[in-house]
């Protein structure tokens, strides 16, 4: 007998992430560390006034310097970051979760399921996410929960259509139709078949939600709409300190780069990925 020679191809590797990813996973996990341990890391508070040393420039006290009230820049700054990446996190989670699961029990369902939830998708799309949040807003102002409430009821429909999407095609496919056949519950379906299918388009929607919530409670917060002074809140700092933009020029742009850079960070993290 013969013997037969196997040439197998070899095993794609696993693609790295590009330089501009490795970039945006690092200041993620520097956000990250600024927002689990904030003002202690420094040991300062962020509400402590002190009007004999106000605007002053970075120093060996105060690394950021003061702001108009003598209050620590960068304990607020970490402050801020706390808060903005929490609500951030918290609209994600919330928005995510529910939406992803109804996008598929609408595409496993079919029907009138799929097209009552369609519907209520459509009807949130048409309210414009702003006078959403606005009309949250008048309702409890300066609270943090009417900002995560508008925030999470804007973004889940992104989740829903998406997932609903590629579910229906997904669910269509010789092998899952195999694994119907062959007697293989939802759960394996939902295991094998469409998690891997759905799971890096979900994670690109919600590195995009974040940024959108991010910017979102600076944007609210500068209009004084959202969260309200004295807490220490990115967007409420710049509003602050924008009247003395000509003494000290570098104290409003502190939470402006706080601001880009976490949205950069995020945009980083799901470079070379389209946006679903």
């Amino acid at each position: 007998m013969s013997d037969i020679a196997i040439n197998a191809a070899p095993l794609p590797r696993p693609s790295r992430p590009g330089p501009a990813r490795v970039l945006g996973f690092a200041l993620l996990g520097l956000l990250a560390v600024a927002a689990v341990f904030g003002p202690s890391l420094i040991g300062q508070d962020p509400a402590k006034q002190s009007l004999l040393s106000t605007l002053e420039g970075p120093s060996a006290r105060h690394l950021l310097g003061t702001d108009h009230l003598g209050r620590d820049m960068a304990a607020r700054l970490l402050s801020g970051a706390q808060l903005s990446l929490a609500l951030a996190l918290l609209s994600v989670v919330t928005a995510g979760v529910p939406g992803t699961l109804l996008g598929v029990a609408a595409a496993w369902l079919g029907g009138w399921p799929d097209r009552l939830l369609g519907a209520l998708a459509d009807a949130v799309l048409a309210l414009p996410g702003l006078l959403l949040v606005l009309m949250l807003a008048a309702i409890s102002p300066g609270s943090w929960w009417a900002l995560y409430a508008g925030i999470s009821l804007t973004l889940w429909v992104e989740y829903f259509r998406y997932t609903r999407q590629r579910a229906r095609i997904v669910l269509a496919e010789p092998a899952v139709q195999a694994s119907r056949l062959l007697g293989l519950g939802p759960w394996f379906i939902l295991r094998r078949h469409l998690a891997p299918e759905i799971g890096p388009g979900l994670l690109t929607i919600a590195a995009f939600g974040a940024a959108t919530a991010v910017t979102a409670v600076a944007a609210l917060g500068f209009v004084s709409v959202g969260i309200r002074p004295p807490t220490a809140e990115w967007g409420v700092m710049m509003t602050q300190l924008l009247p003395y933009w000509r003494e000290a020029p570098f104290l409003i742009l502190q939470p402006v780069a706080c601001l880009v850079i976490t949205v950069l960070a995020l945009h980083l993290s799901v470079g070379g990925l389209r946006r679903p």
